[in-house]
């Protein structure tokens, strides 16, 4: 296909997600990037955009698991092509983060967009996967030292184990050092500040901006000190 404009480009790497086309999406990353377009527009409006189309048909009950990986599969491989063209940030990567969904929920889509989003964006990311009990966040987060643990669960039954993992790292010494992202459907910006968190998303966009205003408003407090 004869693509003139950045535009057309985009819409095809989201085309080629959507549509779980593995191979062709190397090639489009390939003549994007060759066209000198940006890579990191490539992966947003491009890739995750095709992301979040399928991810909306797998709300709708129009795609399923088998689909859903198969649009990851595309969007990885698109990945592997313009990720390392990103301009590497001077410091190096901008912080450690912690993700994964809580205890007794195995929906994991939304992470994954998240997780894709915060390392597109410069963070080193560990994915605790999903349906992941509390103590195991506590130890990752002392473990790495992170700067950000988020939390996600698309179901209300298991939202209380977001508040036992602020508690528990609270208990443990270990809330100071470490700003907790909640997000999900059931999640709200009211019960994030009933828990105790430090801030809400509700997608993988705002919560790129969050987490960088986040480090920046921590790394900021330890300077002042």
């Amino acid at each position: 296909m004869a693509m003139c404009t950045k535009e057309d480009y985009l819409a095809e790497l989201s085309r080629c997600v959507l549509e779980m086309e593995e191979d062709e999406v190397i090639d489009v990353a390939k003549a994007y990037a060759e066209a000198g377009h940006d890579p990191l527009d490539g992966i947003l409006d491009g890739l995750v955009d095709g992301m979040k189309k399928a991810s909306d048909l797998y709300e709708r009950e129009e795609y399923f698991i088998p689909e859903l990986l198969g649009c990851s599969a595309a969007m990885y491989n698109g990945l592997d092509v313009l990720r390392p063209l990103l301009p590497k940030s001077e410091e190096g990567s901008k912080g450690k983060i912690v993700i994964g969904v809580v205890q007794g929920d195995t929906h994991d889509i939304g992470k994954n967009l998240v997780k894709i989003m915060l390392e597109s964006a410069g963070y080193e990311v560990t994915d605790m996967g999903r349906d992941v009990p509390v103590e195991k966040f506590v130890e990752e987060v002392k473990k790495q030292g992170a700067k950000v643990l988020a939390l996600s669960t698309l179901m209300s039954t298991s939202m209380k184990n977001m508040g036992k993992i602020i508690e528990l790292l609270k208990e443990q010494g270990a809330r100071e050092g470490v700003s907790v992202i909640v997000g999900g459907a059931p999640i709200s910006e009211s019960f994030a500040r009933k828990i105790g968190a430090d801030g809400y998303s509700a997608n993988a966009t705002e919560a790129v901006k969050l987490v960088d205003r986040l480090v920046a408003e921590k790394s900021g407090q330890s300077r002042e000190r």
